[in-house]
């Protein structure tokens, strides 16, 4: 058993050398140009990243025109009587809302939410977990959807935003636990 002490702590340092020297081996055996197939690959990726950067920038400039804007601040004004009740302060709806956009930029409103309340507190143990439970949603569909050429969404949209509704519950849910 103390044998493999050492080998379960070094484990995340030799998988990932361990697969490429896998896939490399298995390659060359199976008689498969190795280097050239990785080369198609690697062109590929880069044809998909140049897809998906237009998307990207629309979703990035429009987040950034509604958070300017102050839209989040009137959306919060707006909808805190119901969400207060819920147990969801007001802060963090634009939270929420940016974050079915853009992680990246979600990730700033919740240093905003620290540096205010504190991440100790209820709007910040909140907004970690919410943090956790919820997807971006938009971001996730327009990016890989495009990639994949994906055409007919059907009820992606209805079902990513459930989830994010459910995650956000739960979240509620847990926060309150925790206080």
């Amino acid at each position: 058993m103390k044998l493999f002490i050492p080998l379960f702590l070094h484990l995340s340092d030799i998988i990932i050398p361990a697969t490429v020297f896998f896939l490399v081996a298995y390659g060359l055996i199976s008689h498969v140009k190795v280097y050239e197939s990785f080369l198609c690959g690697a062109k590929d990726g880069l044809k998909i990243v140049v897809d998906i950067i237009p998307t990207l920038i629309g979703l990035m400039v429009a987040v950034g025109i509604l958070r300017a804007s102050g839209f989040f601040e009137v959306l919060g004004v707006f909808l805190s009587p119901i969400t207060e009740k819920a147990g969801l302060p007001a802060q963090l709806l634009p939270l929420l809302v940016v974050k079915l956009f853009s992680s990246s930029a979600a990730t700033g409103l919740v240093l905003d939410i620290f540096k205010t309340n504190g991440p100790d507190s209820y709007a910040g143990t909140l907004t970690s977990i919410l943090m956790s439970c919820t997807e971006t949603v938009f971001y996730t569909m327009s990016v890989y959807f495009l990639a994949a050429k994906v055409t007919k969404t059907r009820y992606t949209l209805c079902g990513a935003l459930l989830a994010t509704f459910t995650g956000t519950v739960a979240s509620v849910v847990l926060a309150n636990l925790m206080r």
